[in-house]
C-alpha cells in the first residue's frame, strides 16, 4: 500500500493540513472535500490512487485539522476558501492538476479553474454541482432562504443541519446497505464541528452558497471552450445533489463520462472500489491533455 503523508503548510498565517501520496512526477489529482467533512473522507481513496497519480487532499479552513479562525476574524466565503487553496498550491509548487470535487469542493474547484483555466488537466465531479439541475429543492429551500435573509428565524430553520442527526443522514441516506458506512466518519466530522465558534463559520458558508450559482454560466463556458475531460461519478440516490447534476455535464462537455452508482452523497464510504477504478481508467484522458507532473 502506498505511504500517505500527513503534513501542514502555512498559507498567509493559516495552517493548512493535507494528505499526500504518490510520486512527485505523476499527474497531480487535487481532492477537494465537501461539508461537513475534511480530507478524512479520502482516507481510503488516496492509497488506491497513489502511484498513477500524485494525490493531494487539503482540509479547507474551518474544517478538519486546518486552522479554524473565529468567524469574526476570518471571512468564511467560497471566494476566501478558494484563495487559500490557490495559496496552498503555490506553496507546494503545484502548477497543473486534475480536480476531484465533491459538494463544497465544487465551487472551490470552479474558482480555481476560472482563475487559471490552463492549470486544470481534468475534472472528476463526485456529487459536485455545476448546474441548476442538480439541486434537490426540498434540501436547499432553507439554505436559499437564509442566503436572502440571515435573520433569526431563517437561522433557526438551518441550525438543524449542524446536528448529529443531519450529519449522520448525509452519510447514510440513499445507501442500500447502511452497514457499509463506517460510523467513525460522521463521528470525526461531529467532533470538529463542535469546536467553539465553528457553528458561526458553517452558517456563514451556508449563507454564501447561493452566490456559487452565479458562477455556473462561466464554468459551463469554460467546459465548452477548453474541452477539459470530465468524469461525473455520482451517487444516484443523493437527496442533496441529484443525478440530473451529473447528466447535465454532457451539455457542455459532450464527451463527459457519466457514472451513476447505487449510493448516496458520500459515495466513497460505500462504493470506494468503483470510484477508484473509474478514476484510474480516466487517467489516460488526463495525461493526454498536457505533460504530467505538478
Amino acid at each position: 500500500m502506498a505511504a500517505v503523508h500527513h503534513r501542514t503548510v502555512d498559507v498567509d498565517g493559516l495552517t493548512v493540513f493535507y494528505r499526500e501520496a504518490g510520486p512527485a512526477d505523476a499527474p497531480v489529482l487535487l481532492l477537494l472535500h465537501g461539508y461537513p467533512t475534511s480530507s478524512h473522507m479520502f482516507r481510503h481513496l488516496i492509497p488506491a490512487l497513489a502511484g498513477p497519480y500524485r494525490v493531494i487532499a487539503p482540509d479547507h479552513i474551518g474544517f478538519g485539522r486546518s486552522s479554524a479562525p473565529d468567524a469574526a476574524d476570518f471571512p468564511y466565503t467560497f471566494d476566501t476558501l478558494a484563495e487559500v487553496t490557490r495559496g496552498f498550491l503555490a506553496a507546494l509548487g503545484v502548477e497543473r492538476y486534475a480536480l476531484y470535487v465533491q459538494d463544497y469542493g465544487a465551487p472551490i474547484g470552479w474558482r480555481l479553474a476560472l482563475a487559471s483555466p490552463e492549470a486544470v488537466l481534468g475534472v472528476v465531479s463526485q456529487n459536485g454541482n455545476a448546474y441548476e439541475e442538480g439541486f434537490v429543492p426540498e434540501f436547499w429551500a432553507p439554505i436559499w432562504a437564509y442566503a436572502q435573509d440571515r435573520g433569526p428565524e431563517n437561522e433557526a430553520r438551518l441550525r438543524p443541519a449542524l446536528s448529529r442527526e443531519a450529519v449522520e443522514w448525509q452519510y447514510t441516506h440513499g445507501v442500500p446497505d447502511p452497514s457499509l458506512i463506517d460510523p467513525d466518519a460522521w463521528e470525526h466530522d461531529l467532533a470538529l464541528l463542535a469546536r467553539p465558534g465553528n457553528d458561526r463559520a458553517q452558517l456563514a458558508l451556508f449563507g454564501d452558497y447561493a452566490g456559487n450559482r452565479a458562477l455556473y454560466p462561466a464554468v459551463q463556458a469554460w467546459l465548452r471552450s477548453s474541452g477539459v475531460p470530465v468524469l461525473a461519478i455520482w451517487g444516484r440516490n443523493d437527496e442533496i445533489f441529484g443525478p440530473a447534476g451529473a447528466e447535465a455535464f454532457r451539455r457542455d462537455a459532450p464527451d463527459a463520462e457519466i457514472v451513476l452508482l447505487d449510493g448516496g452523497h458520500f459515495l466513497l464510504e460505500s462504493h470506494l472500489d468503483a470510484v477508484a477504478d473509474a478514476i484510474l481508467a480516466f487517467r489516460p484522458r488526463v495525461v493526454g491533455t498536457a505533460p504530467t507532473g505538478g
